[in-house]
């Protein structure tokens, strides 16, 4: 972690995503005794003290002494937190965002002007690491600011930097990325345990194909379109596989549930 650290991290909500992100924090190399939580349920509150050593604090008091605030609170809750927090939030802390559609220019209108406020659109697999993250900043971040960020979020996974108009594409490509990977397996256990595997064994060709692939596309140097060729054999299984694919507009229909996607986070800006 850069030398030019923070005293003081609030995080807030400490659902499973708080969680990823506590842990992350930890491992960039930040001290648990510098990351206090505020989470409505007592329960979950002390399961993270044990787990992590973190400290909890009301809202107001831990948003209060923050050097940098983690908002980790459902869309649809931002706004009633942000009033909550206006008149106890300094003027230097740095607001980070996890909330989907959200806007830094909403975000500032509850707060000062000056404070320096991160936009980030991150998805479900950084909770094992394997996260992808696309973060946006007004300009009162500063560069030790935007270091911090990128350390902790890339000990999630991996982090681009895009202009925020461009946080919608992000949410709708890899924030909802995963939900359209499990449905796809949901798809193909289905129709192998109706070709007479078992539901036991439909679910491991399945999983480990598809772990399989992404690694082998990751790791080759060789597009999707190139390792797709690779194994598609003139008049093969693989081609008539995916000509069905082709015939029912596969290409049509991702796009059009990206696009509904991308529509649904400006709705809830």
């Amino acid at each position: 972690m850069s030398e030019q650290s923070f005293d003081r991290i609030a995080v807030i909500g400490a659902g499973i995503m708080g969680e990823a992100l506590i842990a992350a924090l930890i491992s960039y190399g930040v001290k648990p005794a510098s990351i206090c939580i505020s989470e409505k349920r007592k329960e979950r509150s002390d399961e993270l003290v044990t787990r992590y050593g973190v400290s909890v604090a009301d809202l107001a008091v831990n948003v209060a002494s923050a050097d940098a605030l983690l908002l980790v609170v459902k869309p649809q809750d931002m706004e009633s937190v942000l009033t909550e927090i206006t008149a106890v939030v300094q003027q230097k802390t740095l607001l980070i965002s996890f909330a989907a559609g959200k806007t830094i220019d909403f975000i500032a209108q509850h707060v000062s002007a000056s404070n320096p406020i991160i936009r980030v659109m991150p998805n479900t697999p950084t909770l094992v690491g394997e996260g992808m993250a696309g973060i946006s900043s007004n300009k009162s971040v500063s560069a030790r600011e935007k270091e911090f960020v990128l350390g902790f979020l890339g000990a999630t996974g991996s982090v681009v930097e895009v202009p925020e108009e461009l946080q919608n594409a992000v949410t709708a490509t890899s924030g909802s990325g995963p939900a359209y990977f499990f449905r796809f397996v949901e798809a193909m256990i289905a129709a192998a345990t109706e070709l007479g595997l078992s539901q036991e064994v439909a679910t491991q060709l399945t999983i480990q194909t598809i772990v399989g692939s992404a690694k082998l596309l990751e790791t080759s140097g060789k597009s999707a379109t190139t390792l797709r060729e690779n194994v598609t054999s003139p008049n093969g299984t693989t081609a008539a596989a995916l000509a069905q694919f082709n015939e029912a507009g596969i290409d049509e229909i991702v796009k059009k549930a990206m696009f509904a996607a991308h529509k649904r986070a400006i709705e809830l800006a």
